[in-house]
C-alpha cells in the first residue's frame, strides 16, 4: 500500500454569522494516498469545496476549523502559521479552482503567473522560471507555449485557461493536487481532455488527487475511491467499483439513479425528491431523512453511526444495518414497513 499523504480526522469547519456559528463541515474524516484519486461527490452546497479549502488553509475570514485535524505526510498542518501555510501551498499541496477566468489575474500575463510560484518555491531566476514555465505549458498540452507565455488570460480559450491553471498548480511539484470541479465550465470534449490530462499527470508524477465534483460521470472516469457528502457530513465512502455496483446509502443510490444510462433503453431517471437543507436548519436524526424514501422512525430520532462493510466501504445509515435498502423497504408515518414502487433502486452502471 502506498504512502498516505493526507489524513483528515473529525474535521469540523464553522462560519461566524449574525445568527451565530454555522457548521458547514461536520465531523468528516478521510485520507488520500500517493498515486490515487479520491473523489468527493454530492450536490452543490453539501460542503465539498469548504472541505478542500479547510485542507489547503484558504477559508474566508469568518471561517475556521473548530475541531479535528488535518495532517500532510504525518505533520499537523491545520495549526501552522499563516507564513508556513503560504509556503506549503504550491510546494506541497496545490489547487485547481473551478473557474480559471476568476482564478487567473486578468492584468498579468500567463508567463508572469507561471514564473511567480517557480521563483518563490524553487528560487529560480526569471530566465530559469521562463524556461520551466514553457516546459510546463508544453507538459499540459498547450500549443505554441512560448507565445502563450506573453498572452493574457482573456486571449485564451476556456480549455486552455484551465490547462494554464493546471500548469501553475504543478509548478511547485506538489505531492497532493486538489481539483475543485475543474471541468464544470467546459464543454464535453474539452472536459474529457482535462480529465485525461489529470489522470495522466497523476500516474506519471505519482501524485495524490482530491477531486471535487457533483457529476457521477466524472467520478466514474477518474476516481479510485469515492466519498459521498450530504449537508456537511460524510455518509458513504468506498472504492469506486463498490460505490457504483453496491451503493448502500439511499442518497448515493439517488445520485446514481439521477444519471442517464445511454446503454440501457429501459433505464428511467429517478431524481431525488426535495432540496438540500440549509446549514442553519436543525434536523434531528439523519439529516437526509426528510428526503429519504426509506426513512424509518429511528432515522428521524438518532444520527446513524458509521459502519465498516469491509473492503474499505463505509456507510452511515440505519437501513444498512437492517438490510432494508436492497429490499426496497421503508416505513409509513405510523412506522409500518412498506414497499415503495417508485424507489430509485435501479442505478446507472459504471
Amino acid at each position: 500500500m502506498k504512502e498516505t499523504l493526507l489524513e483528515v480526522n473529525n474535521l469540523v469547519t464553522e462560519f461566524r454569522t449574525k445568527e451565530g456559528p454555522v457548521q458547514a463541515v461536520r465531523d468528516v474524516s478521510f485520507s488520500v494516498r500517493k498515486g490515487e484519486t479520491l473523489c468527493i461527490v454530492g450536490e452543490s452546497g453539501c460542503g465539498k469545496s469548504i472541505t478542500s479549502l479547510s485542507v489547503i488553509g484558504l477559508l474566508p475570514e469568518n471561517g475556521r476549523i473548530a475541531n479535528g485535524e488535518v495532517r500532510y505526510k504525518g505533520e499537523a498542518i491545520h495549526n501552522l502559521s499563516a507564513e508556513k501555510k503560504r509556503l506549503m501551498r504550491g510546494s506541497e499541496i496545490s489547487m485547481i479552482f473551478q473557474e480559471p477566468m476568476t482564478a487567473l489575474n486578468p492584468v498579468l500575463t500567463v508567463g508572469y503567473q507561471l514564473r511567480e510560484p517557480l521563483m518563490i518555491h524553487h528560487g529560480m531566476s526569471k530566465q530559469q522560471a521562463t524556461t520551466r514555465g514553457i516546459e510546463l505549458l508544453n507538459q499540459v498540452g498547450i500549443p505554441y507555449p512560448e507565445k502563450r507565455m506573453n498572452q493574457y488570460p482573456h486571449e485564451l480559450s476556456g480549455g486552455m485557461r484551465q490547462r494554464v491553471m493546471i500548469a501553475i498548480a504543478l509548478a511547485g511539484d506538489p505531492g497532493l493536487l486538489i481539483a475543485d470541479e475543474p471541468t464544470t465550465a467546459l464543454d464535453v470534449t474539452i472536459q474529457a481532455q482535462i480529465l485525461d490530462l489529470i489522470n495522466e499527470l497523476k500516474d506519471r508524477l505519482d501524485m495524490g488527487v482530491m477531486f471535487i465534483t457533483h457529476d457521477m460521470g466524472v467520478v466514474a472516469e477518474v476516481a479510485d475511491r469515492v466519498m459521498v457528502m450530504y449537508a456537511g457530513q460524510k455518509i458513504e465512502e468506498g472504492p469506486v467499483e463498490e460505490i457504483f455496483d453496491r451503493p448502500k446509502h439511499p442518497y448515493t443510490r439517488g445520485l446514481l439513479g439521477s444519471v442517464p444510462n445511454v446503454d440501457d433503453p429501459t433505464f428511467e431517471l429517478h431524481p431525488i425528491p426535495g432540496t438540500l437543507p440549509s446549514l442553519t436548519e436543525q434536523i434531528q436524526g439523519c439529516r437526509f431523512h426528510p428526503r429519504c424514501l426509506f426513512a424509518m422512525d429511528r432515522c428521524r430520532q438518532q444520527v446513524p453511526p458509521e459502519d465498516d462493510l469491509g473492503n474499505g466501504h463505509y456507510v452511515s445509515c440505519w437501513l444498512t444495518r437492517e438490510e432494508a435498502v436492497s429490499d426496497g423497504v421503508g416505513t409509513n408515518d405510523e412506522g409500518t414497513a412498506t414497499r415503495s414502487e417508485d424507489a430509485p433502486l435501479k442505478v446507472a452502471q459504471r
